[in-house]
């Protein structure tokens, strides 16, 4: 049998290294946020006759404009979109006209909006209530689903914790790609974080029945061991199911879906692999780690449970 649940320090280094850079990056840098949150003009215009111009002089023109906090995205069909901080009425109509005299063609405005950043705040704000309302929601059903079994609180804690470790992974890429890729958090990044939540606690549930199932049958084995048993049992449907029925065509979409949506795949493909990666390696190491207190040993010098 797999001793997978032996090297689950191995496991928590691992998810450190994943998710420590990208939150030091967040904290020094912040977090690359969209109009969506900070406010801003977004426009999308399509050239017919010639060939889109290079991001970086789009870039320039908007500059010579007064206008800051540019960034653009290539689209296919010569489509680009472009997110800019506010202007006033006079510099905003002389955008196109702006980009016809430099680029020597009237480009198609697709979009032209003004988005105010009290949206994005309120949004942020109800998606956390949301988070926190489901997360407790979640420890009070699988405390309630598990209450044959001792310490059934704890596996709703251990769900919560998984959970908020692939929110964390998911941020620290989003931070990395934001400030080395051109990525911003925009409302479809809050789409993609609370989907990953969404099949994270799910993915959690499935491996805690199994070793609830099992601890009916296996009463007198040691728990880290029917808990390994159980990982091993569910791990070939575990693995199965997500690459079947998400990663591939998620990894399709962020190679062929276009710039629009290559983030938001990219972001739900890291994030739903997290949740299965976790749900084997963390949520039920965490739950052997507390059950058998090993927190007392960390520090004393002596020898832990994973040794």
């Amino acid at each position: 049998m797999l001793n997978i649940l032996g090297k689950r320090y191995l496991f928590f280094a691992l998810s450190l290294v994943l998710s420590v850079p990208g939150l030091i990056v967040m904290a020094v840098m912040g977090l690359p946020l969209a109009i969506d949150f900070t406010g801003g003009l977004l426009l999308e215009v399509k050239f017919d006759t010639i060939a889109a111009p290079a991001p970086a002089e789009v870039i320039q023109l908007y500059e010579e404009l007064g206008i800051t906090n540019t960034n653009v995205q290539t689209s296919g069909d010569n489509i680009l979109i472009i997110r800019s901080s506010f202007v006033d009425d006079d510099t905003r109509a002389g955008i196109v006209s702006a980009m016809t005299e430099r680029f020597g063609a009237e480009p198609t405005v697709l979009r032209f909006d003004s988005v105010g950043p009290t949206i994005g705040q309120e949004v942020t704000s109800r998606a956390g209530l949301a988070v926190a309302v489901a997360a407790l929601g979640v420890i009070l059903y699988i405390t309630f689903a598990f209450r044959g079994i001792p310490h059934a609180f704890r596996y709703g804690v251990c769900a919560i914790i998984a959970m908020l470790h692939d929110g964390l992974v998911v941020l620290s890429i989003s931070a990395i790609g934001g400030h080395f890729f051109g990525w911003q958090i925009d409302s479809l990044f809050l789409t993609a974080l609370l989907t990953v939540i969404g099949f994270s606690v799910q993915d959690k549930i499935v491996v805690f029945d199994r070793i609830r199932e099992n601890s009916a049958i296996f009463r007198k084995l040691d728990f880290e061991k029917l808990a390994n048993h159980s990982i091993v049992q569910t791990l070939q449907r575990s693995i199965n199911t997500q690459l079947m029925t998400s990663e591939f065509m998620l990894l399709a979409l962020a190679l062929f879906g276009g710039v629009t949506l290559r983030e938001f795949a990219v972001i739900l493909l890291v994030g739903l692999f997290m949740g299965t990666y976790s749900s084997i390696f963390i949520a039920a190491p965490f739950l052997v780690v507390w059950e058998k207190r090993e927190w007392k040993t960390w520090f004393k010098g002596g020898k832990t449970a994973a040794v």
